[in-house]
C-alpha cells in the first residue's frame, strides 16, 4: 500500500510455508486478500514476494506467470520486491549458515537472481522501480583466511557486475528500473556500515568500472552511475542494531558515498541489559535460554563495558559466555513483532524502527519498505492472533507512526 503518495509498503511473504509455486500461490491467496482488505481497502496492495530456485524456476513458465498476473489484477495487487536471499528451503528444516547457500561465488546465484529479475520485470507496473534483495556475497565463519576472502570478494563482484550489466540492458529494453539489495547482516562478508563502504570502494567499483566501460561501451563516470544504479543495499533494521550502528550515522555515511538504498526491511530484533548481580542476571539468561531453537541462525553481538564488541555466531555459544561480568548488553538476531517494545525482561530494538522511521519522514532514503517479521511466538499468549490478523497488525503499526 502507498504512503504519503511515496512510500510501497508491504510485508515480506517469506512468513509463509511454501518452496514451490503452488505452495506459494496458495499462500498468497489465502492470506494477501485478507491484509489487503484491512490496510489498503481501496488502493493497490503491493506485494514482497519471496521465491525459492524452484518455486521462481515454476513461475517463469509462460502460463504460470500470465495465470499469476491475471490474478493480481482481479485483486488489484502488484510485485514492486521479492526477497532473493534464501535460494532454497527456509521452513520446517534446519536453515541455519545454509540460508547463504549458494553464495555470490557460484553461477547458480547468478542464474536464480537472474531468473527472479526476468519474473519482477514482468511483474512490475510501469513507471515504478524494483528491487531484490540478497545475501551479503557470502558467510564471513566459511572464510577465515586472507587469500580466501580475497576470492570470495573477486568472483561475487564478478557475478555482481554482471547483474549490473543485465539490468542496465534490460533497462535500455523495457525501460524498466531494476536493482540488487545486498543485505548486509550479522557475520555476513558485508555486516555494518564501514563493510559496504569498503567493498564499494575496494572491489565493487574498481573491478567492475572497467568491465562496464569495455562490455556497454560506457565512460567510466557512466559505468560507475550503471553499478550504483543496478546494485544498491536492502537496510533491515534489525541487522543493524544487532552490530549496535545508528540509522542516521549509516545513512549519511552511505549519502556521502553515493551508496543507494534499495529497500528497507522494517523488523525487530532482542535486547537485554546484563545485570552486574549473577544472581540478577540469572533471569535474562533465562529468557535467552528459552529462544533456543535448531531452524534459524540467531546471532548474538555483546557489548562490554568498554565499548567493544563480542560476535557469537549463534546463540547456543553465546550462552557459554553470558555471565561474563565485563559485558553489559546482548542483542541477538530476531525478527520479533514490530509492535511490542518488551518481552518480559528482554526488550526489542522498537526504538531503531522509530528512529529509521522518522528520518523517513523527513528523508526519503528509499521508497520500498517492507515489513520482514517471522518470529511470533515469543509474544505474550494473551495477545497472540492469528497469522493474518498479525501481520495486518504489523502493518498498521508502522502506517500509524509515519
Amino acid at each position: 500500500m502507498k504512503l504519503s503518495d511515496q512510500y510501497h509498503l508491504t510485508y515480506c511473504t517469506n512468513i509463509h510455508l511454501g518452496e514451490s509455486w503452488e505452495e506459494v500461490d496458495q499462500s498468497l491467496k489465502t492470506y494477501v486478500p485478507t491484509v489487503k482488505a484491512a490496510v489498503a481497502p481501496d488502493q493497490p496492495f503491493g506485494i514482497g514476494l519471496r521465491l525459492s530456485q524452484q518455486a521462481g524456476e515454476e513461475l517463469a513458465r509462460p502460463a504460470v506467470l500470465a495465470a499469476f498476473q491475471e490474478w493480481l489484477t482481479e485483486n488489484n495487487c502488484y510485485v514492486f520486491t521479492m526477497n532473493g536471499f534464501p535460494y532454497g528451503g527456509f521452513h520446517r528444516q534446519i536453515v541455519k549458515d545454509q540460508v547463504h547457500q549458494p553464495d555470490w561465488t557460484t553461477l547458480d546465484r547468478l542464474a536464480y537472481t537472474q531468473q527472479l529479475f526476468s519474473i519482477l520485470a514482468k511483474l512490475l507496473p510501469s513507471g515504478m522501480d524494483g528491487g531484490i534483495s540478497t545475501s551479503p556475497l557470502s558467510y564471513k565463519y566459511w572464510h577465515t583466511d586472507e587469500q580466501t576472502r580475497e576470492q570470495v570478494f573477486k568472483k561475487s563482484t564478478e557475478h555482481l557486475v554482471q547483474i549490473a550489466a543485465w539490468l542496465y540492458r534490460l533497462r535500455h529494453k523495457t525501460g524498466k528500473l531494476l536493482h540488487l539489495d545486498i543485505e548486509p547482516e550479522p557475520d555476513g562478508m558485508l555486516e555494518n556500515t564501514q563493510e559496504v563502504i569498503d567493498y564499494f570502494n575496494d572491489w565493487l567499483l574498481p573491478q567492475g568500472v572497467p568491465t562496464l566501460q569495455e562490455q556497454l561501451g560506457l565512460n567510466a563516470k557512466e559505468a560507475e552511475e550503471c553499478i550504483k544504479t543496478h546494485i544498491q543495499l536492502c537496510y533491515d533494521v534489525c541487522h543493524f542494531a544487532v552490530v549496535y550502528e545508528k540509522p542516521q550515522e549509516t545513512f549519511g555515511r552511505w549519502q556521502d558515498e553515493g551508496i543507494r538504498i534499495g529497500k528497507i526491511q522494517i523488523s525487530a530484533a532482542l535486547k537485554a541489559d546484563l545485570p552486574a548481580s549473577k544472581t540478577d542476571r540469572q533471569l535474562v539468561v533465562q529468557a535467552f535460554e528459552s529462544l533456543v531453537e535448531s531452524t534459524y541462525l540467531h546471532q548474538v553481538v555483546a557489548r562490554q563495558t568498554n565499548g567493544q564488541l563480542l560476535h557469537y555466531p549463534d546463540l547456543p555459544k553465546a550462552l557459554e559466555h553470558i555471565n561474563e561480568l565485563n559485558v553489559q548488553e546482548w542483542r541477538t538476531h530476531f525478527h520479533v513483532p514490530l509492535f511490542v517494545p518488551s518481552y518480559g525482561v528482554l526488550n526489542s530494538t522498537q526504538d531503531a524502527i522509530r528512529e529509521v522511521l522518522s528520518i523517513l519522514n523527513e528523508t526519503p532514503v528509499t521508497q520500498h519498505l517492507e515489513v520482514e517479521t517471522y518470529t511470533w511466538e515469543v509474544l505474550p499468549k494473551e495477545i497472540q492472533v492469528g497469522l493474518s490478523q498479525s501481520i495486518v497488525r504489523e502493518l498498521e503499526w508502522v502506517r500509524d507512526f509515519m
